[in-house]
Parts: C-alpha cells; sequence; structure tokens
C-alpha cells in the first residue's frame, strides 16, 4: 500500500506567498474608499471583499504560477517549496486546483459582479502561468495581466460591490485603469531578479527581452506616467491638495529611480521595497480625493 505524503501546513503557507496578498486587498480597499458609500453598515462586505482578493485570488495566482514554474524556480530559487521537495508530488498542482474552487465559492458571497471578477481574476492567474497560454512567457503581456488583475480589477471589483453591484462611477475607473498601468512597471522590477533562469527557460521577460538597463528605464517611465496623469486628473476634478500629496511621492519615487538606474540588477530589490510603497501610497490618496468629491455626471 502506498503511503499520501502530504506536505506541511507551512510549506502551503509558504507556496500561498502571504507577503504578496498585500496589492490587492489594498487595491480593493482603494475601490471601497472611492465608492463613497458608508463603510460601517457594509462591513461584512468589505471583510469577505479583502478576504477574497488576498488569501483566496491572489494566493491562488501564487500557487498556479509555482506550479508551472516550478523548472525555473530550480534554477533561480531551489529552496522555494516545490522544487525542495517540502511540497512532493503534484501537491502544488491540486493545491492551486482547490484554492481556486474555494474562491469562487467565496466570490459567490458578493454578488454576480463580484464573482464576475473573481472568475476574470483566477482566469487571468491560470493564463498567465499555464501553457500554452502562458502570458508571462512574454513581459509585455504578463506584466499587463498582473497589473490589471492585481490593481485595477480588485479595484473596480471594490467599487462594484459597494455599489450593490453597479458599475462604479467613471471617475473610479479611469484611475483603477491608470494606476493597473503603473503596476506593469512594478511587475517588470519583480523580474530582475529571475534573469538567469529566465534565459535558460526561454521566458522573455522584459529584462531578458530588452536589457536591464532599458528594461528599468521602461518600469520607471511606466510607472510615473499614470501617476502624472492622475496629479493631472485630480487637478481638474477639483481636489488639489490631493492632487499635490501624489504629486510629491511621485518626486520621491523619481529621486528614488535615479538611484536604481543606476545599477537596476543590484538595486532592484531596493527599489521594490521602497518606491513600491510609495506607488500605492497614491492609490490610496487618490481614492480619498474621490471620496471627497460630489459624483458627477
Amino acid at each position: 500500500m502506498s503511503v499520501i505524503v502530504r506536505p506541511p501546513f507551512l510549506a502551503i503557507t509558504e507556496l500561498l506567498k502571504p507577503i504578496t496578498w498585500f496589492p490587492p486587498m489594498w487595491a480593493f480597499s482603494c475601490g471601497v474608499i472611492a465608492s463613497g458609500v458608508a463603510l460601517g453598515e457594509n462591513w461584512l462586505l468589505i471583510a469577505i471583499g479583502v478576504f477574497l482578493a488576498g488569501p483566496m485570488v491572489c494566493a491562488t495566482s501564487q500557487a498556479v504560477n509555482d506550479w508551472f514554474d516550478r523548472h525555473v524556480d530550480a534554477i533561480n530559487e531551489p529552496g522555494r517549496p516545490i522544487p525542495s521537495g517540502r511540497i512532493p508530488g503534484r501537491w502544488g498542482l491540486y493545491i492551486a486546483i482547490i484554492w481556486t474552487i474555494l474562491s469562487l465559492a467565496v466570490a459567490s458571497l458578493l454578488g454576480p459582479w463580484g464573482f464576475a471578477a473573481a472568475a476574470v481574476g483566477l482566469l487571468l492567474a491560470w493564463a498567465y502561468s499555464m501553457p500554452p497560454v502562458r502570458l508571462k512567457q512574454n513581459g509585455w503581456w504578463g506584466n499587463l495581466a498582473c497589473g490589471v488583475s492585481y490593481e485595477g480589477l480588485a479595484w473596480i471589483t471594490g467599487a462594484a460591490v459597494m455599489a450593490g453591484g453597479a458599475m462604479p462611477e467613471a471617475r473610479s475607473v479611469v484611475l483603477a485603469v491608470l494606476y493597473s498601468l503603473g503596476a506593469h512597471g512594478i511587475m517588470t522590477l519583480n523580474d530582475f531578479k529571475s534573469i538567469r533562469g529566465d534565459q535558460q527557460m526561454g521566458v522573455r521577460s522584459l529584462p531578458v527581452q530588452l536589457g536591464a538597463d532599458a528594461a528599468a528605464r521602461l518600469a520607471c517611465w511606466a510607472m510615473t506616467i499614470p501617476q502624472v496623469c492622475v496629479v493631472g486628473l485630480l487637478m481638474w476634478w477639483g481636489a488639489p491638495i490631493h492632487a499635490l500629496a501624489v504629486a510629491v511621492l511621485v518626486v520621491l519615487q523619481l529621486l528614488l529611480m535615479r538611484r536604481f538606474l543606476v545599477a537596476p540588477i543590484e538595486r532592484a530589490l531596493f527599489y521594490s521595497g521602497v518606491g513600491i510603497p510609495l506607488y500605492v501610497s497614491g492609490m490610496m490618496i487618490s481614492a480619498f480625493a474621490l471620496r471627497g468629491l460630489e459624483v458627477g455626471p
């Protein structure tokens, strides 16, 4: 009789990468704030939505990615749960499937819009990593899919759920789209740590396609231009104080970018740890700007 070897709890937790849950949870919260709807009476919907965005949908995407990236990770990061053997056999795939099903079950509590948004996010998660689609095989498409899923879709879902399933206000959608485009640069930063393995396995990340220096410049432009647009829009919509606050954050990022561009491979992790918090802080400031404005036509 064969013995079924189950992975330890800590290995499963590491596979689901709780540290990565923050961006979509934050973006969902931005959508909630931007909706202008009272928060206290909707606390249960908010809690379910934040749980869905992070520990469910985002965690699913991490499990899916690690399963289909196990050969690349064996080169870049052999200590990860799957290549190290701490999650044995096909358990990585089983966990990804189980978390997909559980995510859809939780999403059903948020009504048709919440369920549809979760389904799109999960579809993007599988398409990003799984052959033959494997969007991550090309950094242009893969990074866009991640930006849309982690930032824009989560933001719009939060706003729509708070609006009772209706389409969010147009200005909220515009901000969600802009911050999604900026997240393309964030995902490019994430690719610097795996250049060697990507080259060996034929993954055409932007640092592989363009070279480290050009990819770093592109990441900086991708993050900066949408934020500059946000500053202009907030001024136009009548929120000058919020616009000034976002502008200050952009200037701080530009100062950090100068240091990053000098040695992008060595300093990508540094910029991710310092510059990205400034970026997402601007998201929340923009959400509060909308909350303080009267809903336009």
